[in-house]
């Protein structure tokens, strides 16, 4: 499944999913789910060109709080 159209960020999410964090469908993107329930946004289209690296730091950050 293509979660976002950034190829680094699809492949550090299908990484996590084997971890058992969880992905749902949200309204506009999907959500990355920690397996202790913390949440962040997947960013489908990144226009950003920092959108990577701050992604990258969102899930750095949950995994330091699990």
């Amino acid at each position: 499944m293509v979660y976002s159209k950034n190829i680094k960020i699809n492949k550090l999410i299908k990484e996590l999913v084997k971890l058992n964090w969880e992905v749902r469908r949200g309204k506009k993107h999907c959500i990355l789910i920690t397996p202790s329930n913390y949440r962040i946004a997947i960013p489908s289209t990144p226009s950003d060109y920092r959108a990577e690296k701050n992604f990258y730091q969102q899930v750095k950050r949950l995994e330091l709080k699990d």
